[in-house]
């Protein structure tokens, strides 16, 4: 496939801020933006890995000054292309069995069907040294296939070359943790693969283990389980209807009907802590069942069946609700003391909130269906812009949310964006 020119830039610089002044105190041009602090979660999450150094580095990778944006395009037919947000140029990589679903951590891309899912390596990443960053270009790879039953739901860590991933066949039961080390150097290791019984359950990486939820004879889930690296229980909690998950700087969160479990692994030491929801709580403030966030943040949106997005924060073990017009198709926490979301709505707009639920700007309507378009409507935020495909027509927007949701770009892949991940972040 030939290179794809796009126009402009995104390294082109920010216009109009002013627009939104107040939005993100923790936004700046770069993701080494944080002040957080080391904390329970980046011990555990940030160890000296087996390439030597500590700082994410794989042999035949190079160092990069700023972070090496990208995204991986997949069409209905399992066609892959990379494009690179920073040059325009796109570039076909090896075809994927065709998509249910597709997961991605910032680097590597889950694609999932009902038999199993395909890992694409975009050889793009960042490493979260918690004070600093380290970026990093390598070649793209396909690791290979991971064989189950039923289209997985996928968990992912902080890092891509240290931890785990965890993929959870719900047909089947199968339990699974794939050895990140393993797949920055393209291999498919598999360090656990339990046998549970069937479920829409997770596995999800913890310390040296993983978290794996439990259900009893009839599919509803009771508990999650804390496991070692050799899938030994250590530790358990209440979680029913477990839902959600995403790892934060803090913890590794998963959504329960009446709250969310926090977990973290601090030198071999596990612990899990219930975050009810508050008790006032009205009846349209319902569960959160999905989670998400710009990457690393301690605090993140939960989005369920309501009108609205919780906010958890995991620092503070605090929930907030978020009442909207309507339930958005999906929302991301963007900065941490603001409390600023980003949500894409059913007729196809991007919105943006603060924690008080006013509405600080919006696009027009840009994805044409939202809700059944084929194929996965993505939105993804970093600390520059938020992305989303458009299914039906196979286009991804890039919309600078701090300036009044400006869209900056319409990004026409060369393989139609019918899935979408943002790598390299």
């Amino acid at each position: 496939m030939s290179p794809h020119p796009l126009r402009p830039s995104r390294a082109t610089p920010l216009a109009g801020a002013a627009i939104l002044g107040l939005l993100l105190a923790g936004c700046s041009a770069s993701p080494s933006d944080s002040s957080a602090p080391a904390d329970a979660a980046s011990s555990a999450e940030t160890p000296s890995d087996d390439t030597g150094s500590g700082h994410g580095e794989i042999e035949g990778a190079a160092e990069a000054s700023e972070p090496p944006l990208h995204l991986v395009s997949i069409d209905a037919s399992g066609s892959v292309s990379l494009l690179d947000l920073l040059d325009g140029t796109e570039t076909e990589l090896d075809g994927v069995r065709a998509p249910r679903s597709v997961a991605s951590d910032g680097r590597y891309a889950f694609v999932a069907d009902e038999h199993g899912v395909d890992v694409v390596d975009s050889g793009a990443w960042t490493w979260d040294h918690v004070d600093h960053f380290h970026y990093y270009r390598a070649d793209p790879a396909s690791p290979g296939t991971v064989e189950g039953s039923g289209v997985a739901s996928i968990a992912t860590g902080m890092l891509s070359t240290a931890g785990g991933t965890g993929v959870f066949f719900p047909d089947s039961g199968e339990a699974v943790l794939l050895d990140n080390g393993a797949l920055s150097k393209g291999e498919i290791n598999e360090t656990l693969r339990l046998e549970v019984a069937p479920h829409d359950g997770l596995i999800a990486p913890l310390g040296e283990g993983a978290l794996v939820t439990e259900a009893d004879g009839n599919g509803r889930i009771e508990r999650v389980r804390a496991v070692d690296a050799a899938g030994d229980e250590i530790d358990s909690i209440a979680c029913t209807e477990a839902s959600g998950t995403i790892t934060t700087r803090l913890a590794l969160v998963v959504g329960c009907a009446d709250g969310a479990v926090l977990a973290t692994s601090v030198a071999g030491e596990t612990a899990l802590t219930k975050v009810a929801y508050p008790a006032d709580a009205s009846g349209d403030a319902p569960p959160a069942t999905e989670f998400s966030a710009r990457k690393g943040r301690p605090t993140v949106a939960g989005l369920g069946d309501g009108s609205g997005v919780w906010l958890l924060d995991t620092r503070e073990q605090s929930w907030r609700w978020i009442a909207m017009p309507e339930r958005p198709v999906a929302a991301s926490a963007v900065d941490d003391e603001a409390g600023h979301v980003v949500t894409l709505t059913p007729d196809g707009r991007v919105r943006v909130f603060d924690a008080d639920g006013a509405e600080r700007a919006a696009t027009d309507p840009i994805v044409t269906d939202a809700v059944g378009g084929g194929g996965q409507v993505s939105l993804t935020v970093d600390a520059q812009r938020a992305y989303v495909n458009d299914p039906a027509t196979g286009a991804v927007f890039e919309i600078d949310y701090a300036d009044g949701a400006r869209v900056a770009r319409t990004l026409a892949t060369e393989v139609p964006a019918h899935f979408v991940a943002e790598v390299g972040r």
